[in-house]
């Protein structure tokens, strides 16, 4: 590991852990040793660190670090590079970057692989950089790499007020998309729509299958993001144009799904799914270049951020935790490490 000089790097740093699974006031601050870094890792003195979904899953004891990964929870960092490994390039060190994880984003200091991180623009707040990656790289692949949604088609992203929807409607927005979402009342269908939504469907009080075919003029869409599962795949299929894609990135509705297959085959639907985390460094590195190039432009220039929802102290990850389980967050929840 090579450090800047005049850094001293500590033995020891603050994180958040937890001596069993469990509800959300489990999360305590503890002290950790520093990361040991792979020849090609940055080490990161973390500023903010986004809270996700299956943080709350690995909390909860329902998801677990895939093999080599931090034990530590949080899947994405904003911060400042203070030291590397023995393949990465010196110079990055002193750089200000925004990293995607396989986890320890919850701590002073995270490791991550040198080619999953991103550099922070002048002009960028770290807490919006924070904000970014584990959303930014999920719907990028799910929405244009698995669902090859392209100008001029329409989505259908469930959970619009999410990190993943408000990305979603986004992104969708900016490469000509039209975005249609649901939401849970009707003042995240407001927000959703101010985010750029063409229409948001209050699912509590409207039949989204109804209203999609209503606005579609009897079309449907051509792809549909789909965060819930379960009951949902059935009609998420009756809201497909013929050779649409139905892309699953959670199971928050179930795992399994009954579904017609003859309906697949006739209208020659496509159905797919993936998961970030376990995936390969060198896909996360393809798929960052590959962001570097096509979308990471958009939110270094202020064209696009991050919605944001509320910033939680590290000490206080339960409080975080808490917010996001309860569902009233709009946008990203972080947690503030460092500042910055």
């Amino acid at each position: 590991m090579v450090s800047s000089s005049g850094v001293d790097l500590p033995e020891t740093m603050q994180s958040i852990g937890f001596d069993a699974p469990g509800v959300p006031d489990v999360l305590q601050l503890q002290t950790s040793p520093l990361p040991r870094l792979r020849p090609d890792d940055v080490l990161i003195r973390v500023a903010y660190a986004g809270v996700n979904r299956p943080d709350c899953l690995q909390r909860a004891g329902a998801y677990p670090p895939p093999p080599g990964a931090s034990p530590l929870l949080g899947l994405e960092v904003s911060g400042e590079i203070v030291a590397v490994g023995t393949e990465v390039p010196r110079e990055m060190i002193g750089q200000y970057v925004a990293a995607l994880t396989p986890g320890g984003g919850y701590a002073e200091y995270c490791a991550a692989h040198w080619q999953h991180c991103l550099p922070v623009p002048e002009g960028m707040l770290l807490a919006e950089a924070a904000a970014l990656p584990e959303t930014l790289f999920t719907v990028w692949h799910n929405l244009f790499e698995r669902g090859l949604a392209r100008d001029g088609e329409r989505v259908l992203i469930h959970g619009g007020t999410s990190g993943i929807g408000t990305m979603a409607i986004m992104l969708a927005k900016a490469f000509g998309l039209e975005a249609i979402v649901t939401c849970g009342d009707t003042a995240k269908c407001a927000a959703a729509t101010r985010i750029g939504a063409d229409l948001a469907i209050n699912y509590r009080e409207t039949d989204y299958v109804e209203a999609v075919m209503a606005h579609t003029e009897g079309k449907g869409v051509h792809v549909v993001l789909d965060m819930v599962s379960g009951d949902y795949v059935a009609r998420n299929l009756k809201c497909l144009a013929e050779d649409g894609r139905h892309v699953t990135i959670a199971v928050l509705g179930g795992a399994k799904a009954d579904i017609n297959m003859a309906v697949v085959m006739m209208r020659r639907l496509t159905l797919t799914g993936s998961t970030l985390r376990p995936r390969s460094d060198s896909f996360k590195s393809a798929l960052a270049d590959e962001i570097a190039d096509n979308a990471w432009p958009l939110f270094a220039d202020g064209e696009l951020s991050p919605v944001m929802d509320m910033t939680f102290p590290l000490a206080e990850a339960a409080a975080a935790h808490e917010r996001m389980e309860a569902g009233d967050h709009i946008g990203k929840i972080v947690l503030e490490v460092a500042g910055g």
